[in-house]
């Protein structure tokens, strides 16, 4: 192959070529902060069912909404689920950002 065809893959005369590795491709760079939500251990252990996410309330991060109303309907719809796998800590944790819309999905 001709040099010059081997230069137009490359980018012309080489300007801003970074050359990226397996490695590179395999761990993207995190463009947003990660959750603060950490899960514990055995929280792969709870496996939902999606109809459980359509009985959660859902908050936006609105100065209308009451948050407190909120949390206490997100208790509610998660005291209807039993998982003998996993505690209601963890149901709790693995279901809230469901319950979390647009400006709310930030805090996270």
């Amino acid at each position: 192959m001709p040099e010059e065809d081997n230069q137009s893959l490359h980018n012309e005369n080489n300007e801003n070529n970074h050359v990226r590795t397996l490695r590179d491709h395999m761990n993207p760079t995190r463009t947003s902060a990660p959750s603060c939500i950490v899960f514990p251990p055995d929280a792969s252990h709870f496996n939902f069912k999606l109809d459980i996410i359509q009985l959660l309330s859902t908050f936006h991060g609105l100065d209308i909404e009451n948050s407190y109303l909120h949390l206490k309907e997100f208790e509610e719809a998660c005291n209807t689920y039993n998982n003998l796998n996993c505690s209601m800590n963890i149901i709790r944790l693995k279901l809230f950002h469901f319950s979390l819309k647009d400006k709310a999905k930030t805090w996270l």
